[in-house]
């Protein structure tokens, strides 16, 4: 794309921008709960515009090159992203549920699936290249250093004798078959020597030859030709992968090479940008520095003299939290000053009042909803939690449509920074700077002037007396390391193994299809269960986006903790690489497995999670990973398990958890197969969100087994038959299905692809071996997530609304009769 078309597609963005602030206002209204089903309808819309307005806003500030216009890209695309956090927040409020069914919105807003994919933005791994190349080689230099650990299995001895036999035995094998093939193509050949001799040979002219050499020929293009058509025909219906013959070749597309092009062009523009910036403070603070001083000088002199002759006094300076002496320049008349003055003194009465009149309407809105509930009337409203990102994402659109809207694009035809632009934007900083200066001077003249003309010394400032009742802040973690460097800390969680190296798989390798039918089961009262695509959209929107950005992380809803319950073999463990390598996020772990024999004792415990938790916030972003997480909340321990005293961390674990705070990227991820054996209560405060990850469907299966082949490098013919194997596959997992193709396609195997293509037969030995998840298992995770908090809810609403159901059912009966 050009340039150009990056600017009709930002000014198109910014249209569907404006549309969707002007429906934010209303979701603020309360809405009936009878409409329960429009309002969820047009929070699902909202959030979907929110998500395709995200991918664009991505797509720009990754290949748009003028820096001016990319920095306020990046806070549209850091607001955009929040309120999509947002809204998914709202969503589970609505829903009581982690997932939801929203094929019924794109079928109506003439969407598809794919627009339901969360982008995640490509700026979250570029701009920390840099410091993650370090971090890296810092840990590849720790483990270099570290011995070697062998981990060869003993293998069964065998003494020289037997050794030689049995190559001996495979030798002389190998040799019977050669001479077997070779006897047989002989006896082949005498044969149809034979046959010859006894039919006679037929001689063709030199026109029957012709004619069928070409008949042969032909034959063969219109077959190759016919195939070429199918397979063309087969990719664009969707039914085959698209080919890619670049790919193919191990080269890259062009589009790829075009935008790598333009990444290296920000970083020209940005280079000139950042030397224009040193310029035109320097130029700024020489031409138009002093007079900006005196100006200011004068203007406060002339208050403090009008303020003088109205009140007979001098005012009180105002302080610097407040703004300092901006607030004098502001639009107000001596007159206004006066008043203010006046009315300073009986504020904090009218304040007071103002208070306790508020505390007591609180108080009878409060009563009103207790008598409702108690009377059996719940609270019959529906309303959206006020925003903090829609100010920013107003205030961004309203910067474009007053700075860049209206500018030609033909005057940037080299992608250079707007002078002018820069020019206002520096002199307010440069206004800034120099009113904290004249503020210390004017102070210190006000002084001066009290003493010299009302011989009345400085009163001092009064500070704003503290709320008493909730302490403002937190109370501080002790750090047990004050004297060691961060870099020592990193090394020892290396060499005890708590700190590891993430592997590199991509969120989108985490395959798994829509579930094209929740709204439909949601109508029959049948409640769907998340397909793997919700469950990889989930990580994108509680993991990948939080921990990307500080923006982001810093004022979206806090979430310091994710559970991932499921069967083994569901890709839970794949889902927390996938988040380290998505963000660039270290790998911490505490596994019970990985501390045992590691820092004993109570003070060894406390000691290791606070380190681990130091170094997380200061290398963030982080993840720590604990497997098998109901082994800390264990309702009864095993006999076996006693030793390794499972439950020791806990309290530490929950401690650290409450002290972090929004901005700092550090998230706790827990797997585990068997929830049932923890206690409900512990587990549910410790990990904020529980995601639950089923068997995959037979969407997910048939994507499954396409991607899975695919990844090794294997071409899908039509002698198999994908669609047999994904329904002979219920109730295996992705890590049953993985195994399975890994057991077919030995090297050997792959090298007669060519000559004898993949059947589904070939699959089904090997699935058969596996032990499959059943339902039994699954009904039982079911049954334990439906008791979580959200999961009681969501059985309650679904309760109350059978009943309101049926309420209405015998009513227009009764009507009837």
């Amino acid at each position: 794309m050009s340039e150009g078309a990056y600017q009709r597609l930002w000014d198109s963005s910014h249209v569907i921008l404006q549309e969707l602030l002007d429906q934010e206002e209303p979701l603020l209204q309360p809405v009936p709960n009878q409409k329960r089903q429009s309002f969820q309808y047009t929070l699902s819309s909202l959030y979907l515009y929110y998500l395709g307005l995200l991918r664009r806003f991505n797509t720009l500030y990754d290949q748009m090159v003028q820096p001016q216009k990319r920095r306020l890209l990046r806070r549209l695309l850091d607001g955009v992203a929040g309120r999509v956090l947002e809204l998914k927040e709202e969503m589970v409020r609505m829903d009581l549920c982690e997932h939801h069914c929203l094929d019924h919105v794109l079928q109506d807003l003439h969407l598809t699936p794919a627009d339901l994919e969360v982008p995640i933005p490509t700026y979250f791994l570029l701009e920390q290249s840099n410091v993650l190349q370090e971090r890296g080689l810092m840990l590849a230099e720790i483990l270099s250093r570290m011995e070697p650990v062998s981990f060869q299995e003993n293998l069964p001895s065998m003494n020289r004798t037997d050794a030689i036999i049995l190559l001996q035995t495979a030798e002389r094998a190998r040799q019977g078959r050669l001479r077997a093939t070779f006897f047989r193509e002989i006896r082949r050949e005498e044969e149809w020597d034979r046959k010859m001799r006894e039919g006679g040979w037929h001689k063709f002219n030199q026109d029957q030859a012709a004619i069928i050499i070409q008949k042969v020929w032909k034959g063969h293009l219109q077959r190759k030709r016919t195939q070429q058509d199918r397979q063309t025909e087969m990719e664009f219906i969707g039914m085959l992968p698209v080919s890619n013959p670049l790919e193919s070749l191990g080269l890259r597309p062009p589009t790829s090479l075009r935008e790598d092009a333009r990444r290296l062009r920000q970083m020209e523009k940005e280079e000139e940008f950042q030397l224009a910036i040193v310029k035109t403070q320097d130029s700024l603070r020489e031409t138009e520095g002093p007079s900006m001083k005196e100006k200011m000088k004068a203007q406060i002199r002339q208050w403090f003299i009008e303020c003088h002759a109205l009140t007979g006094r001098f005012p009180d300076y105002p302080d610097e939290s407040s703004g300092g002496s901006y607030l004098i320049f502001s639009d107000k008349t001596p007159e206004q000053v006066k008043t203010e003055l006046e009315t300073q003194v009986q504020g904090g009465t009218k304040k007071d009042e103002g208070k306790s009149k508020e505390k007591e309407k609180e108080k009878r809105e409060k009563k009103g909803r207790e008598e409702k509930t108690k009377m059996g009337e719940a609270d019959t409203t529906l309303r959206v939690l006020p925003s903090k990102f829609v100010p920013l994402i107003n205030a961004g659109h309203e910067e474009y449509k007053n700075t860049w809207k209206n500018k030609h694009s033909s005057a940037y035809l080299s992608q250079s920074f707007d002078a002018e632009t820069l020019r206002l934007e520096k002199r307010k900083e440069m206004e800034q700077e120099i009113r904290i200066q004249v503020d210390e001077l004017m102070r210190q003249e006000l002084k001066s002037l009290r003493l010299a003309v009302d011989r009345e010394e400085d009163r001092p400032f009064k500070a704003p007396k503290k709320k008493n009742g909730k302490k403002a802040g937190k109370k501080k973690e002790k750090d047990l390391t004050p004297d060691r460097s961060v870099s020592s800390l990193f090394e020892e969680l290396v060499i005890y193994s708590f700190l590891k190296k993430s592997m590199t798989v991509a969120l989108k390798d985490f395959v798994g299809d829509f579930l094209y039918l929740g709204s439909t089961l949601s109508l029959a009262n049948k409640l769907p269960m998340p397909s793997l695509f919700d469950m990889r959209q989930n990580i994108a929107l509680y993991a990948v986006l939080r921990l990307g950005s500080s923006d982001i992380h810093s004022m979206a809803p806090l979430i310091r903790s994710i559970l991932l319950v499921g069967p083994a073999g569901t890709g839970k463990k794949m889902l927390v690489n996938a988040v380290c390598t998505e963000t660039g996020a270290n790998l911490f772990d505490l596994s019970l497995a990985n501390l045992q024999g590691k820092y004993s004792g109570k003070a060894g415990v406390s000691m290791i999670v606070h380190i681990v938790f130091k170094v997380a916030r200061l290398l963030q972003p982080s993840v720590i990973w604990i497997g098998n997480a109901e082994k800390n909340f264990y309702k009864k321990v095993p006999k076996e398990e006693k030793e390794m005293e499972p439950k020791r961390i806990r309290r530490d674990l929950t401690k650290a958890l409450r002290l972090l705070n929004p901005g700092d990227r550090v998230m706790l991820i827990g797997t585990t197969e068997r929830p049932h054996l923890a206690e409900m209560r512990g587990l549910c405060r410790t990990y904020e969100r529980i995601l639950f990850m089923p068997r995959p469907d037979y969407a997910s299966r048939y994507v499954l087994w396409k991607h899975m082949l695919d990844a090794q490098n294997v071409q899908v013919t039509q002698s198999l038959d994908i669609s047999s194997l994904a329904k002979v596959s219920d109730g295996y997992t992705p890590g049953h299905i993985l195994q399975a193709i890994r057991l077919v396609l030995t090297e050997r195997r792959i090298l007669q692809l060519s000559k004898r293509p993949l059947v589904a037969s070939e699959f089904l030995g090997h699935l058969a071996k596996l032990e499959p998840v059943y339902r039994e298992e699954e009904e039982s995770l079911k049954d334990w997530y439906f008791k979580t908090p959200l999961g009681k809810k969501r059985m309650q609403f679904l309760k109350d609304q059978e009943a309101e159901e049926a309420r209405l059912a015998n009513e227009k009966k009764k009507k009837r009769k």
